[in-house]
């Protein structure tokens, strides 16, 4: 299976930034709160520097935007790099395995390449655009269920679904599928890329957390978009889905939509 070099470079760098982050882990870490009430440990900040050494090295040109450092633009080409050094710094901090580095590239303003590496579980999922979806060097392809009745529904923090104002169409779709589950984080998306779940709701994230996710759901068949119908990485939001049941979901979603407050 031929790679490109911005594929070999990007699975290598977060195989190093996975080792790093469990070192950090067998040593004890604790976390500190940012100033937007997430997480952030010493190892989050290693692993971004790593991956930022290793792009500024190998692909000198690219801008980068990363959780940790921001956003540093080189102006030299119209490609960036977009890093997520440990998502999950909650489960990391606290010993749970579900967590991973996010890896994604941007040209053009279209995400072109991603790579989910999960030290703790021994997994790494990764895609090119038109070259399909990987997870371990398998194949990837959704489910082909169809039937709302017959689906699993992920989803991400259920305060944060609160928050923005979309409880009415949550509850709507934990009525009308058969099986609902909030793993979270990466977990949440794989197994949707491996056919075992077929949608997953994910709401107030950064673009960090959802740039890989949405080139592997479409080169593993299903279909990627923000909740206003988009498919932005930067609203905030997101739906991804087998394709099927993409349209019903999300019109479920946007029809119950009720901001706090409202009557």
């Amino acid at each position: 299976m031929a790679q490109s070099q911005e594929l070999s470079f990007a699975l290598d760098i977060c195989e190093l930034a996975g080792a790093t982050a469990m070192r950090y882990q067998k040593l004890g870490i604790g976390s500190e709160m940012k100033d937007d009430g997430t997480p952030v440990t010493a190892a989050d900040k290693e692993c971004e520097r790593l991956i930022r050494q290793g792009i500024k090295q190998t692909f000198p040109d690219d801008d980068i935007l990363g959780e940790e450092e921001g956003e540093t633009v080189q102006s030299r080409s119209d490609r960036k790099w977009i890093i997520d050094p440990i998502d999950g710094t909650y489960n990391y901090a606290r010993g749970v395995p579900i967590f991973s580095t996010l890896l994604a590239l941007e040209a053009g303003g279209e995400i072109v390449l991603g790579v989910v590496h999960a030290p703790a579980c021994n997994d790494t999922f990764w895609a090119e655009a038109g070259a399909g979806a990987y997870k371990n060097g398998e194949r990837l392809r959704v489910s082909t269920t169809s039937q709302l009745a017959e689906s699993q529904f992920n989803f991400g923090a259920p305060n944060r679904i609160l928050e923005k104002g979309y409880w009415n169409g949550f509850t709507l779709l934990v009525a009308s599928t058969y099986r609902q589950r909030g793993f979270g984080d990466y977990l949440g998306f794989s197994f949707v890329f491996e056919g075992k779940a077929e949608a997953m709701l994910e709401i107030g994230v950064k673009p960090w957390d959802l740039a890989p996710m949405k080139v592997i759901i479409v080169e593993a068949g299903g279909k990627y978009s923000d909740l206003e119908g988009g498919s932005s990485i930067y609203s905030g939001s997101c739906l991804v889905s087998n394709g099927y049941l993409h349209e019903t979901i999300l019109q479920m979603l946007t029809d119950g939509r009720l901001r706090l407050g409202d009557k």
